[in-house]
This record gives structure tokens, sequence and C-alpha cells, in this order.
């Protein structure tokens, strides 16, 4: 048997192609304004299609846009591996967020493309289409459809705020695929995702281990007053929407503030009616997002954001409508005790295995909930064990004689519950039961057998 070398891809290469495709829709400072569906949207589709079909995979696109280029196994009748994100951004978004997920999975495709590697099942790169919901809100629409999250009638049916349908504007571009979306069979999903935050820079921290995804909110709020003319309107007899508006600014922050550390709110996107400089605003459009990684806290977030909502507008002889168009729950990503469970019985040897990584990870480092919701309706099975990252073993081999010397710094209680003789050979088996573990994911990745 011919012993195949450790794939190891062309990072330069990687690098050059998150550079040329940061070019379609960047923005002078230098992130990227890409959102779905625009003409940009399809400029970094065609991009992607190209690329991947210059690897030989065949690009197939369902009908709410989603893309999967495929690449050929010896066996394809077994569900393909997955691998992939989004290309769709923020107006002021990233270069790696979402991109990273799908143009690392290409270069993945292309380093085995260089070297003739052959893997047992088929190999697909995903493009999701709408993950950021900037446009088109919720987010992660067309995966949600896959997923069976949401129908593909309210997909179609969401309109951006100009009133351009989502279908109209999947099918101007050219993305509407004739495969119904959700058909597709996945057996495997992999996300390398980038959340450009600050907390880990902030804090001098070189690495964090995710434990969850926060539980997110979307609110959008009408209010409704009375447009006037500034001069002719005195302050007494005004009917300020924006007033209104402006005053929730600094209450939604207050919510937000009231359940700190973990709790964020924000409103981001707000439109005045009729926008001119010498008429008193009549009316205002703006959105809430709030999250919390504790679905509890949300609630309660939530019933302080109703409770003073009237408060301000009835005090300044305002009326509004309000309503939650959006509402994804919390996940436990390692903790979760169903997950583990299901893992224990489908797979006993890697949930082993597993366990002993999960130890490591909670032992130190810092805990961090991801503000990633890309994770939290994925329509495919992913392990808890499958976010431990690789760079964790060479974190804990350096850090684990500081941890030991820090007990107080170490919450998991497992730990701490064991003897003071065991802890140093805990944090190295954890180290070595991580290595393990990785390995098995990628050698059951890449040599399926059914």
């Amino acid at each position: 048997m011919t012993s195949l070398p450790n794939l190891v891809i062309n990072p330069q290469r990687l690098w050059d192609s998150l550079m040329e495709t940061a070019k379609i829709g960047g923005t002078p400072k230098g992130g990227i304004k890409r959102l779905t569906l625009s003409d940009e949207d399809k400029e970094v589709r065609d991009w992607f299609s190209r690329a991947c079909e210059a690897v030989g995979c065949t690009v197939t696109v369902d009908d709410c846009g989603n893309m999967f280029a495929r690449r050929p196994g010896k066996r394809n009748n077994l569900d393909p591996i997955c691998m992939g994100s989004h290309l769709d951004t923020q107006p002021t978004g990233g270069k790696f967020d979402g991109v990273l997920g799908v143009l690392g999975a290409l270069e993945v495709l292309r380093t085995m493309h260089d070297m003739g590697y052959e893997t047992n099942a088929p190999i697909e790169v995903v493009n999701w289409t709408n993950e950021e919901g900037s446009r088109y809100a919720p987010a992660m629409l067309s995966s949600g459809v896959f997923a069976g999250a949401f129908s593909r009638d309210f997909c179609y049916s969401r309109e951006d705020r100009d009133g351009k349908r989502f279908d109209t504007e999947l099918e101007r571009i050219g993305y509407k695929g004739a495969e119904p979306v959700g058909a597709r069979k996945i057996g495997a999903m992999f996300e390398l995702h980038i959340e450009q935050g600050p907390i880990l820079e902030a804090e001098s921290k070189m690495i964090g281990v995710v434990t969850g995804v926060q539980g997110m909110r979307w609110y959008e709020v009408n209010v409704r007053g009375q447009s006037a003319h500034t001069g002719a309107t005195p302050m007494h007899l005004r009917k300020n929407a924006l007033l209104g508006a402006a005053r929730m600014v600094e209450a939604i922050n207050t919510v937000a503030m009231n359940h700190a550390p973990d709790a964020v709110a924000t409103i981001g996107l707000m439109e005045v009616q009729p926008n001119s400089r010498n008429v008193v605003p009549g009316d205002v459009f703006f959105c809430v997002d709030m999250r919390h990684p504790d679905d509890a806290v949300l609630d309660r977030m939530e019933t302080e954001f109703r409770t003073v909502l009237p408060k301000v507008m009835d005090a300044l002889g305002l009326t509004f409508d309000e309503k939650c168009i959006w509402a994804n729950p919390a996940v436990l990503v390692a903790l979760n005790p169903s997950y583990a469970a299901q893992f224990f019985v489908d797979q006993p040897l890697v949930a082993f295995i597993g366990l002993g990584a999960v130890v490591l990870c909670v032992t130190g480092g810092e805990a961090l909930y991801a503000d990633m919701g890309h994770f939290g309706k994925k329509p495919i099975r992913i392990a808890w064990y499958g976010f431990v990252m690789p760079a964790l073993v060479i974190n804990y081999f350096g850090q684990g004689a500081m941890l030991l010397q820090h007990p107080e710094a170490i919450e998991n209680p497992l730990f701490l519950m064991a003897p003071a003789w065991a802890r140093l050979p805990l944090v190295f088996l954890a180290t070595a039961a991580t290595v393990i573990a990785s390995q098995a994911l990628i050698s059951g990745a890449f040599s399926v057998t059914k």
C-alpha cells in the first residue's frame, strides 16, 4: 500500500484568494460591503464557481441560492463531507468573517487536486445564501430553509428596505437553481469561522475556548409622531418620533448593562422620515438586536425592553408597534448533556476520547461564547468535539504547569476534585486525547466507511 504524505495547504495561495475576493465590494477602510444578492455577491459567486470548476468540481445551486461544489470520491454513493460558510458580508464587513470558511475549504480542494489525493467519500464546499441577514432578515435564511427551520415561501417573501423581494433578486443575479432546497444529503459538515471580535486582544490572551453560541433576538419597531415645520412648531407642541427613538437607544444600552458582562444589546439600524433638515421627524423605524448566552436572562432583557418602550413613547405623545422577527436560542456546544449522550451512543470510542479533550478545554484559557449564529441551525450533525482547535495542543503543553500553580484560575470541578498529584498527568493526558481526537476526526472525514 502506497503511503501518502500529509496534506499541507498553500497558505500564500489562500491569502492571495482572500485578498483577491476582498476587492469585490471593497471599502476605503479595508473592509467589504458585499450584501447578499447584490451585484457584488453575484461577482464573488461567479469567481468561486470558476475556481471550483478549475480543480474538477461540479457546482450545483439550489432554489434558495445555496452553492455546492462537489469533488468526487472513490465511493460516490456515500453522503459527502462538506466544508464551507458564506461569502456575503455586512455593510462594513471584514475580510475573513464567513469568507475564510469558504476559501479555506476551497484551498483544501486545491491541495487535494495538486497532490492527486482521492478521498473515500465525495467532498463538497458550501456557500450558504444570506447568512449575515443584513439585507434580508432574519440571518441564516437559506441554510435555515435547508435545515427545515424556515419555509421556502417565507424565504422568498423577505423584502429589503427598498421593497425588493428575495426571490426576485435571486433570479436577477442568476442564482436561483433548479435543485430543491434541502434535497441534498450531507454526511458531515466542518465550518472554519472567524467572528472578528476584540475580547482576546483586549485581555492580551492568545486563545479562547468556545463553549456556546449566544441566544439572539431581533426586534423591529415603528414609531409614529407628527411631522411639522421646525420653525413654526414650538417645542411643547411637538410629537418628535426621533426623540422617542433616541431615548430608546439609551434605554436599550441600559438593558444590556443591567445584565453585564455577557449581555449585549444594540440599535444598529434606524430610518427617519421625512428626513429633512427643517422638518420635525414624524416616523422612525429602528431595529433592536439583543444577545445573551442564557435564554432565561434574554427573557428578562426582553421584558425590560418591552416595559420601557411604551413608557418612553407615552411620555412624548407617540404611538408605536413592535414585533420580534427572529429568536435563535442559546446553544451550549461542549456541555449539552443531550448532545453528549447521543455521541456516546453513536460513537463511544470517539466520545470517550472527546471527553478527555473537553476536560482539557475547560481546564484553563478563556471560556468564550461564540457570537456566531451561523452554527445555530446548520442542517448537519456537528459534534461538540469538532470545535477542539489543534492550537490547543501547543497552548496547553506550555500552560499546563502554570495552571497547576494557579488552581484558582481553573473552573472545571472535575479537575479541582482531582488530588494534587494527579493534576499534572491529567493535563497531559487530556492534551494527548486532543491530538488523538483531532486525528480521529480528520481520518474519519477522509476515509469514510459504512
